[in-house]
């Protein structure tokens, strides 16, 4: 039942990828101005800008270039990058991982710290510690995720420096790592050096992602466990003895956590959004810093391929979230 359901998402995500790929690839061609313009140097012939032109094929008429494209997509090839000269798929093999690694430190920085959130300020209704939770989550809420990293710059890169503000890690260190997973594959190899620095670079751009998630977390899975709180369930474990902190984290949070995880999946395909922002603040070498350079120079290919990855990611994350829905609602894994 579980695999029938991934393979039917799996088959309606077909028709999406495809929609996407016209869509962004006729717009690239029909926006004015010329790719080939931002990579020839000023004293460049205008027999130079021919050859250049059929060099990648934008001399041919817009059908055709997309049959060409779609050909080499089929084959894992997204062509060449015009500014780069590298293979558009190689370029974001080498960066994706930098980005999924940012993106997965991100969102279990929020859920834990939202989960956490909630659970205080259930635990103290009413009071203060209430009041503190709506008011930290409120103020997260309010601050987006980039001046999150202005200020964390500032803070702890420059006013009190004891966090670095760029790149990823020391690569001397990490040069005899196999994949691109470098905080991943250090931890699994016990390279705790390695894992420490790759952790400190990304600190300060994984918390100014998580802080505004973790905020809207909080306030939702807050208001499904006051909710839940005056469920008869509840009020039957409270006559038994339970302790309000035991009936919270036993009893009524699986409960109250259905709505959360769809706010949480929808939300994180916009975490993967935000790290282009984020990325570039901390010349972090992931695609999101990659797709601003893209856009700059107007490379049609690798905007190409770099809009399909987040297209993939999107929907693998839906996948996700629909199959962690399931898990938590026995009516839905059963039905």
């Amino acid at each position: 039942m579980l695999a029938r359901r991934i393979l039917l998402r799996l088959l309606q995500a077909v028709p999406t990828l495809i929609g996407v790929a016209v869509l962004v690839f006729v717009l690239l061609r029909v926006v004015p101005g010329d790719p080939v313009a931002m990579m020839i140097p000023p004293g460049a012939s205008a027999d130079d800008v021919v050859r250049l032109h059929a060099l990648y094929g934008l001399d041919r008429p817009i059908f055709w270039q997309f049959l060409v494209w779609a050909g080499q997509a089929a084959r894992g090839s997204f062509g060449i990058s015009i500014s780069l000269h590298q293979g558009v798929a190689g370029l974001i093999a080498s960066r994706l991982p930098a980005t999924l690694e940012l993106v997965l430190l991100a969102a279990t920085i929020a859920i834990v710290l939202g989960v956490a959130l909630a659970v205080i300020g259930t635990r103290f209704a009413g009071g203060g510690g209430e009041a503190a939770v709506d008011a930290a989550s409120g103020f997260a809420l309010a601050v987006p995720d980039f001046v999150w990293g202005l200020g964390f710059i500032l803070i702890f890169g420059v006013l009190w420096p004891v966090l670095p503000i760029s790149g990823r890690a020391d690569p001397m260190h990490a040069l005899d790592l196999a994949t691109g997973f470098t905080l991943i594959e250090s931890l699994l190899r016990l390279r705790l050096v390695v894992a420490g620095e790759v952790l400190a670079h990304m600190a300060m751009p994984a918390t100014a992602l998580a802080l505004p998630l973790a905020a809207m977390i909080a306030r939702v899975l807050k208001s499904s466990l006051a909710e839940q709180m005056g469920q008869d369930y509840v009020l039957i474990a409270r006559v038994k003895g339970f302790s309000r902190a035991r009936v919270i984290l036993v009893e009524a949070l699986r409960n109250a956590a259905l709505p959360t995880v769809s706010l949480t999946g929808v939300q994180v395909t916009f975490l993967v959004g935000g790290t282009v922002l984020i990325e570039r603040l901390f010349s972090y070498p992931g695609i999101g810093n990659l797709a601003i350079d893209a856009v700059i120079n107007r490379d049609l290919p690798l905007i190409q391929g770099l809009i399909l990855t987040f297209a993939v990611l999107f929907i693998l994350i839906n996948l996700a979230l629909d199959l962690s829905y399931a898990a938590l609602d026995p009516r839905l894994r059963h039905g």
